[in-house]
């Protein structure tokens, strides 16, 4: 009997409530993700999914919090590698960087994420103070997970055009407007940030932005088809964004629908959007 292939989530989140608040939990819609989500509730769902290393992702902007995450990953088994935050916009942000790391569990650090798609200027990417915090980014050897809504990807793509020994990893296949069923101006603003080589993209967030109660795996199909297109397996990764994805299906649809969505890749190719990208491109151990 063949071995089924190893799985690294790619982008996953964990908060505790009493420790800090997550203020874009907000509105019924969003009230079962107001509790606390842990490692230890997380890891019998992973493993029982076949999935061996995460990535852990920050969830809010604050300071405190990548230093509470690399030491979580420190003691854990199952947390490969640590996206935390830090302010682009500070002058010592490499300072910032090289303190993270001197850490428990700075091993772990990977790459760095601020909530763009939060700022109300489209091209916030492209401010000097931004492009200089990137720039140490890159200095740091670390990458840059994007996290942004589809009008933001123009930006995204001239940031990413002018820091050439940067990798952005676009989180979430940049939340196309599944819901609606239509993939413009998306898919082309995608496709744009997707010609440069230095860009990667997470195949994660679909479900979330379909309809919740009634998604299919034929409403994501179309843009994961773009997605894998645009970039190829080999720029593309596997992202459970849990708990986030509870809202409309669990743990395990997620990554099975994943694995139905690349049904017709080859092996080595459907490996890559599973694990070797996410390994590659973090680093991982």
């Amino acid at each position: 009997m063949t071995a089924r292939p190893r799985v690294v989530d790619a982008h996953h989140h964990v908060w505790d409530l009493s420790v800090r608040d997550q203020d874009w939990i907000t509105g019924e819609a969003l009230a079962p993700l107001r509790r606390d989500f842990t490692l230890a509730e997380l890891e019998p769902e992973a493993r029982a999914a076949g999935v061996g290393a995460t990535v852990l992702v920050q969830t809010v902007t604050a300071a405190e919090e990548t230093p509470e995450f690399l030491a979580l990953a420190d003691r854990s088994e199952l947390v490969a590698g640590v996206v935390g935050w830090g302010d682009l916009t500070a002058p010592d942000i490499a300072g910032t960087l090289a303190a993270l790391r001197e850490l428990p569990g700075g091993d772990r650090l990977v790459g760095l994420r601020h909530q763009v798609q939060g700022e109300p200027d489209p091209d916030w990417l492209l401010r000097p103070d931004v492009l200089r915090g990137l720039a140490a980014v890159a200095d740091a050897g670390l990458v840059y997970d994007l996290v942004v809504l589809p009008h933001q990807l123009p930006a995204a793509t001239r940031a990413a055009a002018a820091l050439p020994g940067l990798l952005f990893v676009l989180d979430h296949a940049g939340k196309p407007p599944v819901a609606t069923g239509h993939t413009q101006p998306w898919a082309d603003d995608l496709r744009a940030l997707a010609a440069l080589p230095n860009t990667v993209c997470k195949l994660s967030g679909l479900v979330t932005e379909a309809d919740w109660r009634t998604w299919s795996t034929a409403d994501l199909r179309p843009y994961a088809e773009t997605v894998i297109d645009a970039f190829g397996p080999g720029r593309l990764m596997f992202g459970s964004d849990w708990p986030v994805c509870g809202l409309a299906a669990t743990y395990g649809e997620v990554l099975d629908t994943t694995r139905t969505l690349i049904e017709g890749l080859g092996e080595e190719e459907r490996d890559a959007v599973l694990a070797t990208t996410a390994e590659r491109v973090y680093g991982l151990r």
